[in-house]
């Protein structure tokens, strides 16, 4: 491929399989601009663009909203290393995926009397998850945070199943109402939405003692830790960015978070 080769926006579109209004869109909000605009208004891209597009599409087949894809490529100096960072972050990925998708195929065998499964063995990959999740909280916020960890294994060391359920049935719940507060156009800051959000920072706290930074930080770990976003968006698909502004609001408002 010459580096000097040129491709129409309607070329580009075809080869990365998105629309060419997405590419327009893209340079709309400045996330990727081509190469050149032609006097009649064609856009025109190069191997640079193409590296780019590729980057993007990587980061939203991670749930990174666009926002936040623009600030991680345009705080990238070094294409490599960025590229690697997210080699292994699909890579991670696809591991965890492989792991939920045997025990699924154990299950049906099971079901099928082809095999026997241990009860426990229902619950391997979900397991997977959570050590995923503790990894990244891990990374992001220091050892300190193993603590926490520690001692929330602690809280729920002697739950039973039911104890779990009813957990996971609480905080579904609370999601719904939450999604129901942000379909309705309700702003994240209003005290109304904040009232509830003290039943979601206590929720929280069960499983992780958060003070109001670490809290505040929770929001970057729901916008971009897939598992976490992809949970929430199970409730609903647009919820993460407004439970992360209700999260960050209620860190500052309720808990008095400065700086």
């Amino acid at each position: 491929y010459a580096v000097g080769v040129e491709r129409s926006i309607s070329e580009v579109a075809k080869m990365a399989g998105i629309s060419s209004r997405t590419l327009r869109h893209y340079d709309d909000i400045g996330l990727l601009r081509p190469a050149r605009t032609a006097a009649n208004g064609y856009r025109w891209y190069r191997r640079d663009e193409l590296l780019r597009l590729q980057r993007i599409l990587l980061l939203r087949e991670l749930n990174v909203p666009l926002p936040q894809i623009r600030q991680v490529l345009n705080g990238d100096t070094d294409e490599l290393p960025s590229l690697r960072r997210h080699r292994n972050h699909v890579e991670n990925e696809r591991d965890r995926l492989t792991e939920v998708l045997n025990t699924i195929d154990k299950t049906i065998a099971d079901l099928e009397g082809a095999a026997t499964l241990e009860d426990e063995a229902f619950f391997t990959g979900l397991a997977v998850r959570t050590q995923a999740l503790h990894e990244d909280l891990t990374s992001r916020y220091g050892k300190r945070v193993r603590e926490h960890i520690a001692n929330a294994a602690t809280v729920t060391a002697d739950w039973s199943r039911e104890d779990h359920e009813r957990a996971a049935d609480q905080g579904q719940e609370l999601l719904r109402r939450l999604s129901f507060l942000r379909g309705s156009g309700v702003s994240p800051s209003a005290d109304h939405v904040l009232d509830v959000m003290a039943e979601h920072y206590e929720a929280v706290r069960v499983f992780w003692p958060a003070d109001a930074a670490a809290y505040h930080a929770l929001a970057d770990v729901i916008l971009n830790n897939p598992d976490q976003r992809a949970m929430i968006q199970e409730t609903d698909p647009e919820l993460p960015p407004w439970l992360a502004e209700a999260i960050r609001a209620y860190a500052t408002t309720r808990l008095g978070l400065t700086g």
